[in-house]
């Protein structure tokens, strides 16, 4: 283990470090405040620094003391920082601080800048090292690159580990640890062919029903899988497997908790002073101060730190437009200094995160944003925000409309499946199907079909097939690439045994089929703001239920695949779609290819259906193709060769 080994009247946070961290520009401040493992004098311990400016005392509390305030004092400094050593402190030993406020109340805190909290939902932090874990991922990191990742194809796999998959001879709540988990979704993952998985609630949280959303712990990765150890383990194994991680992230906002961040020194120091923009009213929560320094150096440092400590590849920020909006929620709120609802604090905190991890890392940084603000995925330096890519909610939003309605009347609703290629190429767009999709009555991605079990399966898949061949990233949440019946609930397992059922297992063939063409296919992933890699052949059949399109390179037809999609129950016999070049088009995909009694394999001896162009016109193109198209059949041809 790494001590760092100092004279004692030396301090581990010194004027230098002070400076940075309230202008707010101390990205590593984390090395410095918390619980340190150290030597002084030659004799090891552990050395502990926390930010408490108002606080009339401060003292360590512990089991080495009887958790008695008051026994080990810490002493401030003029910066704000209060700090002590205690000898023979062991690794693993749980404190806590106890603060006397300016407001005279004693509190037990947990530290802010923990780098692991206490097992089973206790209040202490955890003494742990920051260093020692060897990695073997050097090989994946050295192809990372934050400025290319655009080009690349990007199909995320969202994960809620604890209810990912249950074992009850682990725990009570059925938790596996993170290393029996890094093993066994490495295996899933790369078997189904995602290129990332997305965690959910990895930063330590009190509430299991917050899903991790409301977190108290910004430097720890949750007890409840084991140690930041198994976590790095677990990305380890991903990258070993390459398999991008990404995490979810909340400087939005924290929990009430009295013993966490909440008046933490007897006045808001995390959250906003201000009682109009303090609280988020919806959520029972407390707003970041953003225009504080020392907050933006708290939150981009917790950023650097799960990007340097564990190796993570992206961070995907929650709840963007409640940052952006200061009337986000609230029945009364304070305007901007022009009179404006846009929280300028906020804006200009995620410029300069976005704009710090872009320069110093190759992480990059993905909003989950509901805002119509223009400007999200476009350069700082160009007025924009700076992430690197946004959620796609229009297009989540309008897909959840749509097959909500009953086939009958889905034609007066067309617009909601072809409006959103209008402004798809404004952002660098990830298209989700999330959790939020599937929980409080909301039903889940099967049960939001109508009609019988057979539509719902083939519609569903057609839903898939038009997702993954529209510009964007895609995003699905576990469970919805079988066809899970049940909700998402936090606290059960999904049911895995339904892969084992035909139907269930269809739906989980179709997508892996759609996953290794997406990634095969460059023409269904280089699209970032290029709108010439996406070309309609027919929007308007609003009759029949059916849309049908092109995805190309900006120079021609060499590559490209022509989609028809039905999302109809009605079979059309000699169906016709225009087609650009006259030639032999090979069918490589069709969502009836694996469908039990109906299909059959993609290709037979090595050979894909073809269909042969008719020489004349039809929607706009020279020439035709005829198909029979089954209900809610979706398909996908390989344009030819020009010659």
């Amino acid at each position: 283990m790494d001590f760092e080994n100092k004279a004692s009247d030396n301090r581990l946070f010194n004027s230098f470090d002070s400076y940075l961290f309230h202008e707010g520009t101390n990205y590593e401040v984390y090395k410095k405040l918390g619980a340190h493992l150290a030597m002084e004098n030659d004799v090891s311990g552990v050395r502990f620094a926390v930010w408490a400016p108002n606080a009339r005392s401060v003292s360590v509390l512990s089991d080495g003391n009887g958790w008695t305030p008051g026994a080990d004092a810490m002493t401030p400094s003029q910066w704000g920082v209060w700090e002590t050593f205690i000898p023979g402190m062991p690794e693993g030993s749980l404190y806590q601080y106890a603060i006397e406020g300016a407001d005279g109340v004693l509190r037990r805190k947990a530290d802010p800048f923990a780098f692991s909290g206490e097992f089973n939902g206790g209040h202490a932090s955890r003494v742990t090292h920051l260093n020692g874990y060897v990695w073997n991922d050097q090989s994946w990191l050295e192809k990372q690159d934050n400025l290319s990742v655009w080009e690349k194809p990007m199909a995320i796999y969202e994960v809620h580990l604890g209810s990912w998959k249950k074992d009850y001879s682990y725990s009570v709540d059925g938790y596996m640890d993170y290393r029996t988990l890094a093993d066994q979704l490495s295996e899933y993952v790369s078997y189904m062919g995602y290129t990332h998985v997305e965690l959910i609630g990895i930063c330590e949280f009190p509430f299991d029903g917050s899903w991790g959303y409301q977190c108290t712990g910004y430097f720890a990765p949750t007890s409840r899988y084991g140690l930041p150890d198994d976590f790095r383990y677990f990305v380890n194994k991903m990258h070993e497997n390459n398999i991008g991680v990404i995490l979810d992230w909340v400087p939005a906002h924290f929990p009430k908790d009295s013993w966490a961040m909440e008046n933490f020194d007897g006045t808001p120091l995390y959250e906003s002073p201000d009682p109009l923009r303090r609280e988020y009213p919806q959520w029972g929560t407390l707003a970041f101060d953003h225009g504080k320094p020392e907050v933006r150096s708290f939150l981009i440092s917790s950023a650097f730190y799960w990007v340097n400590e564990f190796h993570i590849d992206a961070l995907r920020v929650d709840a963007v437009a409640a940052m952006l909006y200061a009337d986000f929620g609230r029945e009364q709120w304070r305007p901007n200094m022009f009179g404006g609802h846009e929280n300028l604090e906020s804006f200009a905190f995620l410029r300069e995160l976005n704009r710090t991890i872009k320069q110093h890392t190759n992480a990059y940084i993905c909003a989950e944003d509901s805002s119509i603000i223009p400007g999200i995925t476009t350069d700082p330096d160009f007025g924009g925000l700076g992430f690197t890519f946004k959620w796609n909610m229009g297009w989540m939003n309008a897909m959840m409309r749509y097959i909500d309605k009953d086939p009958l009347y889905r034609g007066y609703h067309h617009d909601l499946i072809t409006h959103t290629t209008d402004y798809c190429f404004d952002e660098n767009y990830i298209l989700p199907l999330s959790h939020d999709e599937v929980v409080h009555l909301k039903h889940s991605m099967l049960e939001k079909f109508p009609g019988g079990l057979p539509d719902r399966f083939a519609g569903l898949k057609t839903l898939y097939t038009f997702m993954f061949t529209h510009p964007g990233k895609k995003l699905l949440f576990m469970g919805q690439d079988f066809a899970d019946y049940a909700e998402w609930q936090e606290t059960q397992s999904l049911n895995w045994y339904l892969a084992d059922d035909m139907w269930h297992r269809d739906v989980m063939d179709t997508v892996r089929s759609l996953l290794k063409l997406y990634k095969e296919r460059s023409v269904l992933y280089t699209d970032a703001r290029n709108s010439v890699t996406f070309e309609w052949i027919n929007r308007g059949d609003y009759t029949r239920n059916t849309i049908s399109y092109m995805r190309r390179n900006p120079w021609n037809y060499d590559r490209a695949l022509l989609v028809v999609c039905n999302f109809s129950p009605m079979q059309y016999n000699g169906y016709t779609v225009g087609a650009p070049i006259p030639g032999s088009y090979r069918r490589i995909f069709s969502s009836f290819d694996s469908t039990p009694g109906c299909g059959g394999p993609q290709e037979r001896n090595g050979e894909y259906p073809v269909l042969l162009s008719d020489n004349w016109e039809c929607d706009g193109y020279p020439c035709t193709l005829t198909y029979d198209l089954r209900p809610y059949e979706s398909i996908i041809l390989e344009v030819p060769e020009a010659k």
